[in-house]
């Protein structure tokens, strides 16, 4: 039989399960792609099984009990749906540590040899991570408006452009502008520092009364203007408290912040030792901003223009001197550079070279490398199709979409191409091939950092050259990959067998072992397997009955004995009230089926109820909610309100407890629905089948009024 694929809520529950438990959970985030843990203990996660689930494309650990899991482009669907699981009303918290767990603490994050190698690419990646939506964002709109110049509808480059299109240019310059300031306020939250003392001392440079030292020049004492022959450009220097500060121009700058915040975090966290509790509120900025400011002015600044201008100039003398190397080396590099987080420096190189050149020269053989990624993800899909790999093709059709019109590679990556190892080598002879292109062509630039995507083409210059290096990189890659295959002929031969032996179980072809034993158990040849012969079997649905419900029989009867295999449960209400479809729900993650199908209930009381026989393998702290297992495997989750979790009980009376046994009907909880409303939260009682997916189908019985314990879902084997 194929694994049944897993919907969003029991992959929750899987992963939760697989890094250790919820207690195991101090703290979870997310970025574009990938679910980031830190956990009490990083000992405690059992990798095999996290990497074997459907849906999680990898896992990567880290130093200091980080861990991350892969999910590719529903990461924050499964986020959303992991902090909604019951067990993590009360994970997700850190434990209360004494010195003795504390220094064990700090000797186990040092335990890794490169742990620090860890550290400093997990700084740069978090101080931009964040930023991905918003430079996507700009992306696109720079898109959109290099389309519209390259139809020659507005000349982008002219200096009496209109005041419309001047205020679309602020629209995306907002984001390259003032990224250092976006910058530093991550990166100072990385370091555990006020994110907004970083962004303050960042902006203190940027503001107009810095800027106006350098273009009002002339009307201040104190400043001298000097013109570089080579260069042609004017370097400016002040008297500032009878010493020389260089001014620059900090837009756009991100190697300034990302080396004074590390400076800001050991005077932060020194004052805050030396100042009392009470008044570190007052103090601790004060003088952070006192020292951090000039420092930042007459040091960091000026030095952290160098460090860029000085790796900008070492990339265009390679670009210049050896421009095949050099188009070459870009996309051979990112494939390896990318899965590692190590890409980020590079993307802040590009940056410093838009704002020291005007231009960037890396973006487009990078370029190259980005459409191998996504050709070879199409040769995958291909082969998906051809050989029927529904799984597959729904990965590489999602993480061909991201690439192609996002310009994001991490689903492709995590979710193909460093599974299977026969992948990677014919992607390189698409960037092999598309960077010898770019370079033998004399290379790409753009005056604008973009995505490399299909909307940002325009941007690059000249564009025709660049469209023939990524269409030949794309295609080489494809065609490697369709060709040769991603699996070994063994591998292929035996996935195809399976696969056919999986469609004809799905058909109920008579030579399918699985068809014949149903033909079996139903004549009563052989007996049903003990789980199935438990639970109800169904009829079809009676004509009388409303739509989308089931008659339901019990076992031994004649309706039954005609059936034959229909195995069937029913559950019931856990509230008295009207039911409604999941859809009229107004959560997202209930009406999106993350926690499985189920229906709402809009309560008449607050008495509930448990809708089935069964184990409490949860209970909330708040009392809020509750899970259920039966005997035969049902997972039910009963959730009371939307949100009530932020009323820390109150209005919560629990009659039970996590680990005791139940039947149906007995008390779980009362509540204050009044209380509830007066707390300004909606009151619909929820009720899913968390792992839905295990079963054929899972029905709602929606529209009607109920009282406790009359059926409400219907579930089926």
């Amino acid at each position: 039989m194929t694994q049944t694929p897993q919907g969003p809520g029991s992959l929750a529950e899987d992963i939760v399960r697989g890094v250790g438990g919820a207690e195991n959970i101090e703290s979870l985030t997310h970025c574009a792609t990938r679910l980031r843990f830190q956990l009490h203990d990083g000992d405690k996660v059992d990798r095999g099984s996290l990497d074997a689930l459907q849906g999680v494309m990898g896992t990567v650990p880290q130093s200091g009990d980080r861990f991350q899991v892969v999910i590719g482009g529903a990461v924050a669907s499964v986020f959303q749906s992991i902090m909604n699981l019951p067990s993590m009303a009360s994970g997700g918290t850190a434990k209360p540590k004494s010195d003795a767990d504390v220094k064990a603490e700090i000797r186990a994050k040092g335990r890794g040899r490169f742990a620090w190698v860890d550290n400093f690419f997990e700084y740069l990646s978090d101080s931009f991570r964040p930023l991905l939506g918003v430079l996507l964002g700009a992306s696109l709109i720079i898109a959109g408006a290099a389309v519209l110049d390259a139809l020659e509808i507005v000349d982008f480059r002219a200096a009496d452009k209109s005041a419309t299109w001047v205020f679309v240019d602020a629209m995306w310059r907002s984001v390259l502008y003032f990224l250092p300031i976006m910058v530093a306020y991550n990166a100072a939250r990385k370091l555990n520092v006020d994110g907004w003392l970083g962004a303050t001392v960042m902006a203190a440079v940027m503001t107009p009364e810095f800027a106006k030292l350098t273009s009002a020049a002339d009307t201040i004492p104190g400043v001298t203007c000097t013109t570089n022959a080579t260069l042609g450009t004017d370097q400016c220097v002040a008297t500032v408290f009878g010493l020389p500060m260089q001014l620059n121009d900090y837009g756009g700058q991100v190697f300034v912040p990302l080396m004074m915040i590390p400076l800001l975090a050991l005077l932060y966290h020194g004052l805050r030792r030396i100042f009392p509790e009470n008044v570190q509120l007052v103090f601790v900025p004060f003088f952070s901003m006192l020292i951090m400011i000039p420092v930042t002015a007459f040091l960091i600044g000026p030095l952290g223009i160098w460090l860029g201008n000085g790796l900008g100039v070492g990339l265009a003398w390679l670009n210049g001197h050896a421009p095949i190397v050099f188009a070459i080396l870009i996309p051979m590099l990112y494939p390896f550079l990318v899965p590692l987080g190590l890409h980020w420096p590079l993307n802040a190189l590009m940056l410093a070279n838009i704002n020291t050149l005007g231009y960037d020269f890396i973006q487009g053989p990078m370029g190259t490398w980005n459409f191998a990624c996504f050709g070879a993800t199409a040769g995958v899909l291909l082969l998906s199709i051809r050989h029927r790999e529904k799984l597959m093709r729904q990965t590489a059709t999602g993480a061909l979409a991201a690439g192609l019109f996002g310009g994001i590679s991490e689903p492709s990556l995590y979710g193909i191409h460093l599974r299977f190892k026969r992948i990677y080598p014919r992607m390189l002879i698409g960037c092999l091939v598309g960077g010898i292109t770019i370079g033998v062509l004399g290379g790409v630039n753009t005056e604008v950092f973009a995505f490399t995507s299909l909307l940002t083409i325009p941007v690059f210059d000249p564009m025709f050259k660049y469209v023939i290096a990524i269409t030949i990189a794309f295609f080489t890659a494809l065609v490697a990959v369709y060709f040769s295959d991603y699996l070994t002929k063994e591998e292929r031969a035996a996935a195809n067998a399976q696969r056919d032996a999986d469609e004809a179980a799905l058909r109920g072809d008579a030579a399918s072992p699985v068809a014949r034993e149903r033909e079996l158990v139903g004549a009563g040849v052989v007996a049903a397997p003990a789980a199935a012969a438990a639970t109800s079997t169904t009829t079809p649905a009676d004509a009388s009955a409303p739509s989308g419900t089931a008659s339901v029989v019990a076992p031994g009867s004649a309706e039954a004995a005609e059936v034959g295999t229909g195995a069937a449960d029913e559950i019931s209400s856990p509230v008295a009230g009207q039911v409604v479809s999941l859809d009229e729900v107004p959560d997202p993650v209930f009406s999106s089926r993350a926690l499985g199908e189920g229906v709402g209930i809009e309560p008449a009381d607050g008495r509930v109820v448990a809708p089935v026989d069964g184990e409490l393998i949860s209970v909330a702290e708040t009392g809020h909610a509750f899970g259920i297992r039966t005997d035969d495997g049902i997972e039910v989750l009963i959730h009371i309100g939307i949100d009530t979790v932020q009323m820390k009980g109150a209005g919560f009376d629990v009659a039970v407890a996590a680990g005791g046994r139940v039947r149906v009907g007995e008390p779980l909880v009362q509540v204050d629905l009044d209380a509830v409303r007066r707390a300004g939260y909606a009151t619909v009682t929820l009720m899913t089948v968390t792992n839905t997916a295990q079963f054929a189908a899972v029905e709602a019985r929606t529209g009607r009024r109920v009282a406790a314990g009359d059926p409400v879902v219907v579930v089926r084997r």
